[in-house]
């Protein structure tokens, strides 16, 4: 094939297959493309949290909403900035591409800012409110296009042909995560302070400014990124899994024979060209009844002119489906991590705003400049994780990234009840303090107790962060089949959503049991409510989800490739799953 410098596409049933050259491929990709993707996530992270980090400020002090109404609406607006990449990583792995829905996504949330800058400013006061909820949704739709995509586009630039690479890429998502809290941590320490102290226009119109920056930097490394076409529908392929085998239900699956197993049209490797192919995937035992799918019971159905892809699937076909499978009780099973999470910007700012904030006479810290102490901590650690830690753990596990992904995540999810722990003692000491000094009834007396106290929950948070949300990126995208790494990335990101609607409800729940007896839990009066005894049941909960994580990870199946060499730790036991030292 002679070298060119658009991708050719070429058809492969139902999915599009994007190729190019090996001279091409070789002269892309790696950090010297990855670096610009980096630079304009880092702008969307800024953005994101230069908004989200003291939106709850906004909403009480200048839209003058009951506190519980405020996080509730902070959760919705997070929940459905969330929710929205599944949306986008739809449309990007089947009909766009991930290069151009990130432009088009970069360009709505640019819009989405700058109308929010103006909401705060020129907008007459009538019509304020209905103009900054319109822009925080128009932003939300940036977010469904660019979250999913930009991950997966910089880490396609990495190849995974070698298993020296693939450390290479494992190492990225270190680096990367590491990069995202850098901007999330200047964004609440600089546009938090503007907000605070300057002007919400000012605050809000720096975040504008940014992501223009960014996005013409983007497109200063088009010539060097590596840019995968669309591949179809990748959801109809699972879907022909599920309906082959529905329609063979009567077929025995006990394995059978090679000859009696559809493999595809033709062998999986390397053509003579020189362009990649898909490889074969291990066959494994787990959802068995989906074998059923690539089990020929009519030679003619075989046959490729007259092969029914809703009858007959492909061995890789069926284990591409059961990867999807085996992610979804993982997926369930953070979704309280993500509940913590959410406290960050909303109880834990709020708490924040009833202490001694003064540094020297003059300077007051932003409430929710504290969320920096929780960056700060992964700035700390993550270097270490990855240059330390992951080289000496390598040598006794035999792991490329030291030890597993599912004990990575197990970590960071018995950290998020640490979290809650030290929260909850800290408000008791905190609502102590304010009963000693006659404070109960005065919700807006400063309570005299440095907010300093707090600086433990949030940086046991960053602990937790950089072991459960970095290994959760890793595992979604790894895990995923190739053509679905949107999908994956946006499976990732609905965690959070929905862990923003789940607080929404846990809250909902509370208030109207704790009604029930008298005394609601989280009233306007912080003094009053019982936010610690709120902090406790999120712990409690979340002990209850790391027990189930726990045994999910104890019989997840990593994916696993023909020929690839199965070193020590990552073997998995394909007749039951792992054993418990393995997780």
């Amino acid at each position: 094939m002679e070298n060119s410098e658009a991708p050719e596409t070429r058809g492969s049933g139902s999915v599009e297959i994007t190729t190019v050259s090996t001279e091409q491929r070789t002269s892309r990709g790696g950090w010297n493309a990855a670096i610009f993707v980096i630079f304009v996530e880092m702008a969307e992270r800024f953005a994101f949290y230069g908004v989200a980090g003291n939106l709850i400020s906004y909403l009480i002090k200048e839209l003058h909403q009951p506190t519980s109404t405020a996080v509730q609406n902070v959760n919705t607006w997070v929940g459905v900035s969330t929710i929205f990449p599944l949306l986008g990583a739809f449309i990007a792995d089947s009909f766009v591409g991930r290069f151009k829905t990130i432009v088009v996504s970069c360009v709505i949330f640019l819009l989405g800012t700058v109308l929010l800058t103006l909401s705060v400013s020129v907008i007459p006061s009538h019509s304020r409110k209905a103009m900054f909820f319109l822009s925080l949704y128009i932003i939300s739709v940036g977010e469904g296009g660019h979250r999913p995509c930009v991950q997966t586009f910089a880490a396609d630039q990495f190849d995974e042909d070698s298993p020296e690479k693939r450390k290479e890429k494992s190492s990225f998502f270190n680096w990367w995560y590491l990069a995202v809290v850098a901007a999330a941590t200047a964004a609440t320490l600089l546009v938090i302070y503007l907000q605070d102290n300057i002007g919400w226009i000012w605050g809000f119109g720096v975040v504008a400014a940014v992501l223009a920056v960014a996005l013409a930097i983007f497109f200063l490394g088009i010539r060097k990124y590596r840019k995968e076409g669309p591949v179809g529908s990748p959801l109809t392929r699972v879907a022909q899994v599920f309906v082959a085998a529905a329609r063979k239900w009567r077929v025995d699956e006990t394995r059978n024979e090679n000859d009696e197993v559809y493999h595809g049209d033709k062998p999986c490797g390397a053509g003579e060209d020189g362009q990649p192919t898909a490889r074969n995937l291990v066959r494994t035992n787990h959802f068995r009844c989906l074998d059923k799918a690539m089990i020929i019971d009519n030679p003619i159905t075989s046959s490729s002119e007259t092969k029914n892809p809703w009858r007959l699937c492909s061995q890789n076909q069926v284990e591409e489906a059961k990867l999807v499978l085996s992610l979804i009780p993982i997926w369930f099973s953070c979704i309280i991590f993500n509940v913590v999470q959410a406290q960050l910007h909303t109880f834990f700012t709020k708490q924040g705003s009833t202490m001694i904030r003064s540094i020297g006479p003059h300077f007051q810290v932003p409430p929710a400049s504290l969320q920096a102490f929780t960056g700060f901590t992964i700035f700390f650690l993550v270097p270490i994780y990855d240059r330390v830690f992951v080289p000496t753990a390598r040598k006794y596990t035999g792991q490329r990234s030291g030890i597993t992904v599912l004990q990575r995540i197990g970590v960071g999810l018995f950290l998020s009840i640490l979290t809650m722990v030290a929260a909850a003692l800290v408000e008791a000491k905190r609502v102590r303090t304010a009963r000693e000094h006659n404070l109960m009834d005065d919700p807006k007396a400063i309570v005299p107790m440095s907010i300093w106290w707090l600086l433990p929950q949030y940086i046991i948070c960053g602990f937790s962060d950089a072991f459960a949300v970095i290994g959760l990126q890793e595992l979604f995208y790894d895990h995923m089949p190739e053509p679905m790494r949107s999908l994956g990335a946006a499976a990732y990101l609905i965690l959070i959503g929905i862990g923003s609607f789940v607080a929404n409800a846990i809250i909902s729940i509370v208030e109207k049991i704790s009604s029930r007896s008298g005394e609601k839990w989280l009233v306007n009066n912080l003094n009053r409510a019982h936010l610690d005894d709120f902090y406790w049941v999120l712990a409690g909960l979340s002990a209850l989800s790391l027990v189930f994580f726990v045994w999910i990870a104890l019989r997840f199946d990593y994916k696993e490739f023909e020929g690839d060499r199965v070193t020590t730790g990552e073997i998995h036991l394909r007749s039951g799953g792992h054993s418990a030292e393995e997780v």
